[in-house]
């Protein structure tokens, strides 16, 4: 389903799909499974074209959220934790991996003051930012009805574009980093639709 080329160990996706993937049901709307399972996608996507070890990238992947049953301010480092106290990964990786596949989770967040530590951070920073300008205005809003339903409709719309500029805009912080992909294109055309007022806005109607 997920896996393009590249062979991960069946019992690793097993253990995954069993154990960590259900977490994401009990997360807000805009990290359901849609959203893990993207991220996996994206991440062995980019790690086909890169010398490293496929395991750990889905690994990294499925866990990058999994510190959201703590809250989203400190959802990076709690998902660290999780990964470096679950005694399962003992079975197939060797602490050092586990410490990288830790960072990696850890330094996924767009927000990050410092660059991802190694390249696994930079692939799963990456596949978290798989740009689809509609799906992101969705989850936008979708995070504000959600998190700040006492917002009045017009409140709503303030708040999903300011959070649109901070982010995802031309001074925003999101960065990219593997031009080659497919995001960098993906996201000149999320600030084209940013700056066109009446398209974001029959947008956000439509949600």
């Amino acid at each position: 389903m997920y896996f393009c080329h590249m062979k991960i160990n069946p019992d690793i996706v097993s253990y995954i799909e069993k154990e960590v993937i259900p977490r994401y049901d009990n997360f807000d709307a805009a990290h359901q499974r849609d959203h893990v399972n993207m991220v996996i996608k994206q991440s062995l996507e980019i790690a086909e074209h890169l010398d490293v070890n496929p395991d750990m990238v889905y690994v990294i992947a499925a866990y990058h959220d999994t510190g959201l049953c703590e809250g989203r301010e400190r959802h990076h480092e709690v998902s660290a934790q999780i990964i470096k106290a679950d005694e399962n990964l003992r079975k197939w990786f060797t602490e050092e991996q586990i410490q990288t596949m830790a960072n990696a989770a850890e330094d996924h967040r767009a927000s990050a003051k410092h660059e991802p530590r190694t390249i696994y951070g930079r692939i799963v920073a990456e596949a978290d930012r798989f740009i689809d300008s509609e799906t992101i205005v969705k989850r936008t809003i979708q995070y504000g009805l959600d998190h700040y339903p006492e917002l009045s409709k017009e409140q709503q719309y303030d708040r999903m574009m300011q959070h649109l500029h901070g982010k995802y805009g031309r001074n925003g912080y999101l960065k990219l980093w593997f031009p080659e992909s497919p995001n960098a294109a993906r996201l000149e055309k999320l600030r084209q639709m940013i700056d066109n007022e009446t398209e974001i806005k029959e947008i956000f109607e439509r949600f």
